[in-house]
């Protein structure tokens, strides 16, 4: 039974579990859009809504932005991402309180008949 756990492991190792995230954030947000299974979806989504949560809270305290940048960058781990959110993407959801992502279900993949997903940024 799975009582009482954070997230799935989807099968994968916590190095490459975390690097799939990583990787799909920055498609994420990168391109506002990826297809994926809906399992990875729903956890990328997770972890991006708390990253932009982290970027919204941005102040006039340089210290406390330096601190959420180094947040930020601990998951991220690419300089030009934790820059593109603070300045582009979190701008954006300034006057929203969460639900920033959207999931919306496709259907089964052809080979393994795997429910996907397409997770968008909310406009």
């Amino acid at each position: 039974m799975r009582h009482q756990l954070a997230n799935k492991k989807l099968g994968r190792r916590v190095p490459h579990r975390r690097s799939l995230f990583r990787n799909q954030i920055i498609s994420l947000m990168t391109h506002n859009k990826i297809i994926t299974t809906e399992a990875k979806a729903k956890e990328t989504r997770r972890i991006a809504e708390k990253l932009i949560t982290i970027a919204r809270q941005v102040s006039e305290d340089k210290a406390k932005n330096m601190h959420l940048k180094n947040c930020a960058f601990t998951i991220l781990n690419d300089k030009k991402m934790v820059e593109k959110l603070f300045n582009e993407i979190a701008p954006q959801y300034k006057e929203r309180n969460g639900g920033y992502t959207r999931i919306y279900k496709l259907g089964r993949r052809a080979g393994d008949a795997a429910e996907m997903a397409l997770l968008e940024l909310v406009k």
